[in-house]
């Protein structure tokens, strides 16, 4: 893998490439089963959606976006962090039992899959994730569809587990989404 790519955080003035990323991630193939959102849903946000998205994700204690970036500037692959407070209702509208931050957004452009970008956007995420103070996190949990075995087989390799908590696909009921943890080390 070249080391020649750099993990890190976005810039608030980043919106643009924010959203090239996200278009991109949303014309893959696996795309129905790895987000929740549509490509025609995204292309239809005016700019200033994603200008707000790239600021919030871009400083603070609420949201981290994390890209991986070529030599030349071009993003390759990105992952969120969302940190859930206890007691605050989550994306599920399910009560929070936990301070703990919540993978969402993960993505490596097809040709870089298998390179160790995706290892190495998960690693400064956690790194992140875990240095946060007041409160620390608990631990961080991510989604995976039940049709989704390769981004699962990712993740049980990275020590996420299985907590054995299942929700419904918000546009597909018939549908299942298994939340992945992994405890504070």
């Amino acid at each position: 893998m070249d080391d020649q790519y750099v993990m890190r955080a976005v810039r608030a003035d980043e919106w643009e490439k924010v959203k090239e990323l996200r278009l991109a991630a949303l014309k893959d193939p696996a795309a129905p089963v790895a987000f929740l959102e549509t490509l025609e849903q995204a292309e239809a946000r005016a700019d200033e959606f994603w200008q707000d998205r790239a600021k919030r994700a871009s400083h603070g204690r609420a949201a981290q976006q994390f890209v991986a970036e070529a030599p030349g500037g071009e993003w390759v692959g990105s992952v969120t962090v969302l940190v859930e407070e206890d007691g605050i209702a989550d994306f599920f509208e399910r009560a929070v039992e936990q301070t703990q931050g919540h993978l969402v957004g993960v993505y490596v452009r097809p040709e870089q899959r298998g390179s160790g970008l995706t290892e190495r956007l998960f690693a400064a995420a956690l790194e992140w994730a875990w240095a946060l103070e007041g409160p620390a996190l608990e631990r961080v949990r991510l989604f995976v569809h039940e049709d989704n075995a390769r981004a699962a087989a990712f993740y049980r390799r990275f020590r996420f587990r299985p907590s054995g908590h299942v929700v419904p696909v918000p546009a597909d009921p018939g549908s299942k989404e298994f939340e992945y943890v992994l405890p504070r080390p």
